[in-house]
């Protein structure tokens, strides 16, 4: 058995609540983070944690390092602090929803859990 730093409760509720692809959340920051006065690097684009969220989609489990640990249970506990627990689709107003999207959660989209997604 292999020694990881995310126990499967945490690896399974933040792959539960980013319920964007890597590239809808990478698109989505980019979107974001575009206006009139900036023009961001791609690889620069939107928030700290939106970055962070991407860069922990990207790797594999085995991988993660004690800071992507902990950024994910702040997104779990920043999700589940805005949404209701059954996560059922809510449309809310856009700055609540977009606010929620910077860090992988569309609360529009039904929620999967990664056995659903096939993983």
């Amino acid at each position: 058995m292999e020694h990881t730093l995310v126990n499967d409760e945490l690896w399974q509720d933040f792959h539960t609540v980013v319920n964007m692809t890597s590239r809808e959340l990478e698109d989505w920051l980019r979107t974001d983070a575009a206006t009139e006065d900036t023009e961001a690097l791609p690889d620069q684009a939107g928030s700290h944690l939106g970055r962070r969220v991407l860069e922990i989609l990207g790797k594999r489990r085995r991988d993660l390092t004690p800071d992507d640990a902990s950024v994910m249970r702040r997104v779990v506990d920043r999700v589940h602090g805005r949404r209701a627990d059954d996560l059922e689709p809510t449309a809310g107003d856009e700055t609540w929803r977009h606010g929620l999207m910077r860090i992988g959660h569309d609360p529009l989209r039904p929620v999967q859990t990664p056995r659903d997604r096939g993983r």
